[in-house]
């Protein structure tokens, strides 16, 4: 395992682990020859160094498109890109980050079990496979929209859950969200960093997540590992996350620690899951095991991490069917984030849903969609001129910059904390008889702090 706690109970995965190491993690091969670029690498997740040519010309990118992008992001190997470059429409999908966030509420309802829960131990069970459910919704290789400043996404219709999510901030970018039903509050402030490798990057999750049980009032923290994003231009894009997950229960010190297994030679590790749920004492209660595409089981063990005699692994998730053949690989409850079916009443202006380059690429209009992107772009940089020529700061309407700076592995993070004004409009909004029709091709996109704005 990698993290010293993991390592504590190592029995039942010990020969597991042994036989991962012996594939290492997955071959990468320089193609300079074959291409004529140095520094790049090329990685296939089902083959081996032998491949990695072949593997080059694969991808989404037209070879034009492709060389000529290598050229120009050369330039910025190292560099955390994510204000720096504007990635083309065709390597997108129809959502945006906001809406990304809320995909970790399909599985909601095992909050609401880690919530009704008694054993403290199970308690972490649940809740760590719900915080390990997303990533299949995850595995896309297709980017999302980087949210307008002020943009918001909003979401009902699920277990109960209340969903919010802002744009606090877009240089660092930076998200905060809520999400509340009767067994649960969470809280999240994200902000990313990353580091542009040269056909890969480096994504490190600068964010804080907290989930308050509300029964017994526990308060649990979430650390997930970082993720990297191979093949970014030549290649056909994949995802992985190698690394620890951890998940600690801040009233009672107890812990669970799960690690996510690198990709190997032909794929061998990829999507494999193990750890173990540990006592305040960091003695090992339950071993979990599965793959973070398929499912989760558990089992108490003893102290040395064995499987307590008469019992047996039991699952606690499994991933929903999802459509087949699906262009973005979205899940179904993906395909309900963007429809209104998710939707309030009176949906907020400023929501994703009504991002005019979303809702184009959605109808396949890529044009449209790009000239559509280049013009929100245009407008967010009029606004930023005219804030800073009034001498104005932007103050997000649902989450409030707290006094709270939390270190994470990856440096420091300003936290935004709910406000509860969304809460009071939407129970106005809720109780008015005139609701409207929402229609995304005639109601505006509207996140602007300033309406003059549009004419700079």
């Amino acid at each position: 395992m990698a993290s010293d706690g993991s390592k504590q109970g190592g029995g039942f995965f010990a020969s597991i682990a042994a036989g991962w190491s012996t594939f290492g993690s997955a071959m990468s091969k320089s193609v300079n020859g074959l291409l004529g670029y140095e520094g790049l690498e090329v990685v296939n997740p089902e083959g081996s160094t032998e491949d990695a040519e072949d593997e080059a010309r694969r991808g989404r990118w037209k070879q034009e498109e492709r060389d000529n992008y290598w050229k120009m992001m050369q330039k910025y190997i190292g560099a955390d890109v994510q204000s720096l470059v504007t990635l083309p429409v065709f390597i997108s999908e129809p959502n945006s980050v906001l809406q990304r966030m809320a995909e970790l509420m399909e599985y909601s309802h095992l909050l609401d079990l880690a919530d009704e829960c008694e054993d403290p131990y199970m308690r972490l069970v649940y809740a760590s496979s719900w915080a390990l459910s997303i990533y299949f919704a995850y595995r896309r290789a297709w980017k999302p929209f980087n949210p307008v400043l002020g943009e918001t996404f909003e979401m009902v219709n699920h277990g109960g859950v209340t969903f919010i999510a802002e744009q606090v901030s877009h240089h660092p970018p930076m998200s905060a969200g809520h999400a509340e039903n009767e067994h649960f509050i969470y809280d999240v402030t994200s902000k990313l960093r990353t580091k542009f490798l040269g056909n890969s990057i480096d994504v490190y999750p600068v964010g804080r997540t907290r989930v308050t049980l509300k029964r017994d009032g526990v308060v649990l923290d979430l650390v997930p590992p970082p993720t990297k994003v191979h093949n970014l231009i030549f290649g056909r894009t994949w995802i992985d996350s190698p690394g620890d997950m951890v998940m600690t229960n801040l009233t009672t010190g107890d812990k669970v620690v799960l690690y996510f297994q690198p990709c190997g030679w032909f794929g061998a590790g990829r999507y494999e899951v193990d750890g173990y749920v540990y006592d305040a004492a960091e003695q090992p209660k339950i071993l979990m095991t599965g793959k973070w595409n398929e499912s989760m089981s558990y089992q108490p063990c003893d102290s040395e991490g064995e499987p307590l005699p008469g019992t047996e692994l039991k699952e606690v998730w499994r991933v929903a069917d999802a459509p087949e053949d699906d262009k973005y690989q979205y899940t179904y409850f993906t395909h309900k984030l963007n429809s209104f079916d998710t939707a309030p009443k009176k949906l907020l202006p400023s929501d994703s849903r009504l991002r005019p380059d979303r809702y184009a690429l959605e109808k396949g209009d890529l044009s449209k969609a790009g000239s559509e992107k280049s013009r929100l772009e245009e407008r967010q940089r009029a606004e930023k001129r005219i804030r800073e020529a009034k001498d104005d700061m932007f103050a997000p309407k649902w989450f409030d910059l707290s006094d709270e700076v939390t270190p994470t592995p990856w440096g420091d993070l300003e936290v935004y904390r709910y406000n509860g004004k969304y809460s009071e409009l939407r129970a106005t909004l809720d109780n008015s008889e005139s609701l409207g029709e929402i229609n995304p091709e005639t109601t505006e996109f509207n996140p602007w702090q300033y309406e003059d704005s549009a004419a700079e």
